[in-house]
């Protein structure tokens, strides 16, 4: 899989944020995504989201089911986000868009990068 990437750790509070996108391409156009959103941390795994490429044009659409629980009952929630990301995918970097649900986040550019950040060493 290839990996693009704007994660950083803020410096004042130590929080992991932004996103990163792992990418594998099929010979039929179409790919296998995972997308970490950081909020904070570097917990759960990536959203899982099928999409499509042509040439270097980008598509990827699909749901983000989201397990929360609810203090102090403990009570599970769960809650279906939309996710939307196009842009250009090059072999240095992605840019374009990502929209989960109703949070869009205008232009971004990720950088290429040799692995996740949960996995690094």
């Amino acid at each position: 899989m290839r990996i693009y990437s704007n994660a950083y750790v803020h410096e004042e509070s130590g929080d992991l944020l932004g996103y990163e996108l792992a990418i594998k391409q099929h010979r039929d156009g179409t790919v296998e995504a995972l997308l970490y959103v950081y909020e904070g941390s570097a917990v759960g795994g990536g959203i899982d989201l099928p999409g499509h490429i042509s040439g270097k044009d980008l598509t990827i659409a699909g749901n983000w089911i989201e397990h929360l629980i609810e203090y102090p009952s403990k009570k599970e929630i769960v809650q279906t986000h939309a996710v939307k990301i196009d842009g250009t995918l090059g072999q240095a970097s992605f840019f374009g868009k990502i929209k989960i649900a109703d949070l869009d986040e205008g232009k971004i550019k990720l950088k290429r990068v040799n692995r996740i950040w949960t996995c690094k060493p």
